[in-house]
């Protein structure tokens, strides 16, 4: 369930460590509900605008975190983040960390191993928008950790979004996040592809975009959770469209790429992938069953 938090809901300080695009998209959306924010940046200039808006500049990440009882951090990398914040255990033990860099589940669970130690309660976030988006219907920030500290702080964190608690192992959080960017970039990557191919032909592509737009709208509707459920059951013989169908046909594509001078490496694993399923027994079987062949 996504939860959104009514307007003013909370008058929790919050501190804000990293504003760049996000990190002050998430300053502004605390500040706007009414949240006593303290932020603090590297480049001190970038705190200027947040000022402005009511927000307090810290001169010390330290002084920062000693002055909520919740932190967010956003910075680039979690290298960064161990950089700033292994120093400053002392001002952070007891206080609510929220951690909402791009990583990987294994490195969140790393470093929840590092805040559990030093008496820090931790929660992996991963953002589900752009900095336009937050504090918007349309955004969500996905939790995972110490699932008190998030219930407590929760009506605060809904300031900037719809809120989704994915469990209390520190790596979900980052693991929906990756798994949903997954799906976000294969379609970049068949968007783009599908545009370089009309374009070959000089065909615009803001004519195309509508006919596009339905068909992977249809497309996915259908996909997705029938995908799921194939699976989710381990069934995965279909009458709808099967693996030797789709490998007799791709060719096509791949053919069709060259001699309008668009270059395939995007589709080139496709190719292997069907026909390392066929090569595998898998003929009768429909699309589902690539997820079982990409498991290692």
């Amino acid at each position: 369930m996504v939860v959104m938090a009514p307007h003013n809901s909370s008058q929790t300080p919050v501190t804000v460590l990293g504003l760049g695009l996000m990190g002050s998209a998430l300053a502004t959306a605390l500040l706007k509900a009414g949240h006593p924010t303290t932020v603090w940046n590297r480049t001190k200039s970038k705190t200027g605008p947040l000022t402005a808006q009511g927000a307090t500049p810290a001169d010390t990440p330290a002084e920062a975190v000693a002055a909520s009882p919740l932190t967010l951090v956003c910075l680039t990398t979690y290298d960064d983040v161990t950089e700033l914040l292994h120093p400053h255990t002392t001002a952070l033990a007891g206080r609510t960390l929220v951690n909402v860099t791009n990583g990987t589940p294994l490195q969140a669970r790393k470093f929840a191993s590092w805040a559990e130690e030093h008496g820090i309660p931790y929660i992996d976030g991963g953002i589900m928008a752009v900095p336009q988006m937050i504090a918007t219907p349309a955004a969500y920030i996905l939790y995972s950790g110490d699932q008190q500290a998030y219930e407590t702080h929760r009506p605060t964190l809904a300031a900037l979004g719809g809120t989704r608690w994915t469990g209390t192992d520190p790596g979900l959080a980052a693991l929906y996040d990756l798994s949903l960017l997954t799906g976000m970039y294969g379609m970049v990557m068949g968007v783009a592809q599908s545009f370089a191919l009309i374009r070959s032909q000089g065909i615009g592509a803001e004519e195309f975009a509508p006919l596009l737009t339905d068909w992977l709208n249809a497309m996915t509707n259908g996909l997705v959770p029938g995908t799921a459920r194939a699976v989710d059951s381990g069934h995965h013989l279909t009458d709808v469209s099967s693996l030797a169908v789709n490998q007799a046909a791709f060719p096509n594509l791949l053919a069709t790429f060259t001699d309008q001078g668009v270059r395939t490496e995007l589709f080139d694993p496709m190719r292997q992938l069907l026909d390392r399923a066929i090569a595998e027994g898998h003929a009768d079987d429909g699309l589902s069953r690539l997820v079982e062949l990409l498991r290692t």
